[in-house]
């Protein structure tokens, strides 16, 4: 295995506001706690510590017990459950939806990620604990986007109504999905363990919650790894003041909208919050509260509560408000001992809109990692690529880019049309100091001429390399299709691949490959070559 690491700004696929959190620019400065090195994290750990209550290490230790009774746990991830009683003991988490069978490659990069820091951390800070947790997402209600996994190029799709918080739904209908898949890998030991990995999970549980923790506790157990469902009743009890909080008073809507302005001076917004961030979790369904008039409504039902209605509903059944992409960090950041949030560019965006809600309401605000992103290479597609002579900076070059880029280097034509412009650029300024000594009409007709010469150059440019690309079909071709294959769609694969893909030709041995090759806190894209 080799490991290279290149920056995050070199692949072209991450988004100004992030590069500009990695680059720590003072115009993102505002929006951030502590910074994701050795120092953030020192004085991370010391906010944290006076402020996390000793009482919902107990609530969470309970309820956690709870959620493992009937799970397989490693003695790592028992000590672990353990350890976060002891006040020396902090979490580093990431979340993920439940998709379907882990859905793209990233689910692993970041729980890797996350135990990877957990590790780190204890040689930094050797007499506190430190515990890897994956918050599962299992209030989200968005079937559609967790409801599939791509298998080399295809889709692999569960079909059922979609409905409520998708923890709570039924494995039925997995058994279709299993025979699907089962057809598709082949007899291989590996596939062996890929079958048996997919039925054990999802057609011996009988929620997808359940089985998303059991594939979960299966590969990443043996690391000690926590995974925390939050539709959990003594959970959110610790959550009810937050919550009673923003149903009389809109404090998130509130904060956020100051923070929203700043931001929007040099960056997208990912998320506008709502007057009340929390939906009325039902049966199949989760909708979202409305007030109108001091009346508590729930979007597309008949349910409706005056205010003190909802706060008694809120005191007796806390696991029917749930709270959604605004408030959900809030609740992780109330319950865990957690000292840093992994997640990816779209995610570390909308939490950075965040931390004036933290303020206001005493919470400290994590650090923000943006987690581990990875790009695998196999032995013989890196000879590929040396035989062309690309290397990884060009790799991810936009395609017509690089292509034009390979075609004149290997053209037998040695002419630089950018040479050739500079040279008409400078023809025309010469020509422009005499059309300044005349009148405006003349100026304007050499400005024109000039724009029409550059535009002819460009053309013929253009014409050229298009001459050079047919001559030189061979190598485009060679170059487009293996472009294609490290970049399916010209995307990141962990995007869209499924770690099944690797599994199947390496096994287990997969994930401990990664493991070995992730840095954390390097803050760099990672590009691992495998035999």
């Amino acid at each position: 295995m080799k490991v290279t690491h290149i920056p995050f700004q070199k692949t072209g696929f991450f988004s100004k506001m992030m590069i500009d959190y990695l680059e720590q620019s003072p115009s993102i400065n505002n929006f951030y706690n502590n910074f994701p090195d050795i120092t953030g994290f020192k004085n991370q750990l010391e906010e944290k510590q006076k402020i996390f209550k000793s009482s919902h290490r107990k609530t969470l230790n309970s309820a956690l017990q709870e959620q493992y009774k009937n799970v397989n746990t490693t003695k790592y991830t028992k000590k672990n459950i353990d350890l976060l009683l002891k006040e020396n003991t902090f979490t580093i988490t990431t979340g993920h939806q439940l998709n379907l069978f882990t859905g793209p490659l990233y689910f692993v990069y970041k729980i890797l990620c996350a135990i990877n820091l957990c590790e780190d951390l204890k040689k930094n800070f050797p007499n506190n604990n430190f515990v890897p947790v994956y918050w599962m997402a299992t209030e989200d209600h968005d079937f559609d986007e967790i409801k599939y996994f791509n298998y080399k190029g295809e889709k692999v799709i569960w079909n059922r109504e979609d409905g409520g918080a998708v923890g709570r739904f039924s494995t039925n209908g997995l058994d279709e999905v299993f025979k699907v898949f089962e057809n598709k890998i082949g007899n291989s030991n590996n596939a062996k363990a890929l079958k048996n990995l997919f039925s054990k999970a999802y057609l011996e549980h009988n929620t997808l919650s359940d089985a998303t923790r059991f594939l979960a506790n299966e590969l990443f157990g043996k690391f000690g790894l926590v995974i925390i469902d939050g539709d959990d009743k003594q959970l959110k009890q610790l959550f009810t003041p937050y919550a009673k909080d923003e149903l009389l008073n809109e404090s998130s809507h509130l904060s956020l909208a100051k923070t929203i302005t700043k931001l929007e001076e040099n960056y997208g917004i990912q998320v506008n919050p709502r007057e009340i961030n929390l939906f009325y979790l039902g049966e199949n369904f989760r909708e979202r509260i409305i007030k109108r008039d001091e009346v508590y409504f729930v979007n597309n039902t008949k349910l409706q509560f005056t205010k003190e209605g909802i706060l008694k509903e809120l005191e007796d059944n806390p696991t029917s408000f749930s709270p959604n992409v605004i408030m959900r960090p809030l609740y992780q950041e109330v319950i865990l001992p957690n000292l840093c949030y992994i997640g990816g560019g779209g995610e570390q965006a909308y939490w950075l809109q965040l931390k004036e809600y933290f303020n206001k309401v005493a919470v400290p605000f994590p650090i923000l990692l943006l987690r581990n992103s990875v790009q695998v290479i196999t032995k013989k597609q890196a000879d590929k690529l040396s035989r062309l002579n690309i290397s990884f900076d060009e790799l991810f070059l936009n395609q017509h880019e690089l292509l034009s880029k390979k075609v004149v280097e290997n053209s037998d034509i040695k002419t630089s049309f950018e040479d050739k412009k500079n040279f008409l650029r400078n023809q025309f300024k010469e020509l422009k100091e005499v059309a300044k000594q005349t009148d405006v009409t003349f100026l304007n007709a050499v400005n024109a001429q000039e724009k029409k010469q550059l535009n002819g150059l460009d053309k013929l440019e253009k014409r050229l390399l298009k001459a050079e690309k047919h001559r030189q079909k061979d190598l485009v071709d060679r170059i487009t299709k293996l472009q294609n294959d490290i970049l399916p769609n010209g995307g990141l694969e962990e995007r869209q691949r499924n770690f099944s893909e690797y599994y199947l030709q390496y096994g287990a041995e997969f994930i401990e490959l990664i493991k070995k090759s992730l840095q954390p806190l390097k803050l760099e894209f990672t590009i691992v070559e495998l035999d």
